[in-house]
């Protein structure tokens, strides 16, 4: 299996930016420090998808981030992309594995136990939980309470992450749950600076990670 940090993964949103500012703002994500990173592009032809994964793998390559493709196994394997990532009305994570292969990144959302459960029995590498608080993607988003967020952690052996409108200002309410990281979108892409926003959440993130260490 690749091996990965999933301590502050970082998904994109091109929204609203030009080709060449986006791919600026997610250089700047990653001098920052973002371990991870996901390509999110749900309005983009096929074609469209290839090219802009082609530019941001280039960039991702240069720091040694991998790059996990949302929703698209074929854009995954089309650009070579470390991973890739389902939700639960997309592929089945037991048919992605099968396509990408024991040597690539799967990961899933999911928002209850039982999910979890069968995204690990099917062979997912990690999970993002939440939405924790609302977010100002074009995503629809289901709040995950924290409880839930917990349970998960305790049910599955692999790496979970919280996501859904984390930002600087709102992690406290993750302290004491063992999750792996955090995932985090608007907080880094409508920073005025990305790479300080970057630097700032993953010393936020490593500190949850000392706390639950510490117990």
């Amino acid at each position: 299996m690749y091996t990965f940090d999933p301590t502050l993964y970082f998904i994109t949103d091109s929204t609203g930016l030009s080709e060449e500012e986006f791919l600026y703002r997610v250089e700047r994500a990653l001098d920052g420090g973002a371990t991870l990173m996901q390509l999110r592009e749900k309005e983009r032809t096929t074609r469209e998808y290839i090219h802009l994964a082609d530019k941001v793998h280039s960039i991702a390559r240069r720091y040694n981030v991998p790059l996990i493709i949302d929703d698209r196994v074929d854009v995954a394997l089309a650009t070579d992309a470390e991973g890739v990532h389902v939700g639960q009305t997309d592929m089945p994570v037991s048919i992605a594995r099968k396509l990408m292969g024991t040597d690539r990144i799967v990961g899933a959302t999911t928002k209850t136990v039982p999910q979890a459960v069968e995204a690990y029995e099917q062979g997912a590498d990690y999970l993002g939980v939440g939405a924790i608080y609302p977010t100002t993607t074009k995503v629809k988003t289901v709040l995950t309470s924290t409880d839930t967020l917990r349970d998960i952690c305790k049910a599955v052996p692999i790496p979970v992450n919280a996501i859904g409108g984390l930002n600087p200002t709102n992690l406290d309410v993750l302290s004491g749950i063992p999750i792996a990281g955090i995932c985090v979108v608007s907080a880094i892409m409508k920073a005025d600076d990305p790479k300080d926003a970057a630097s700032r959440l993953l010393a936020l993130s490593r500190q949850l990670q000392s706390k639950i260490s510490l117990k």
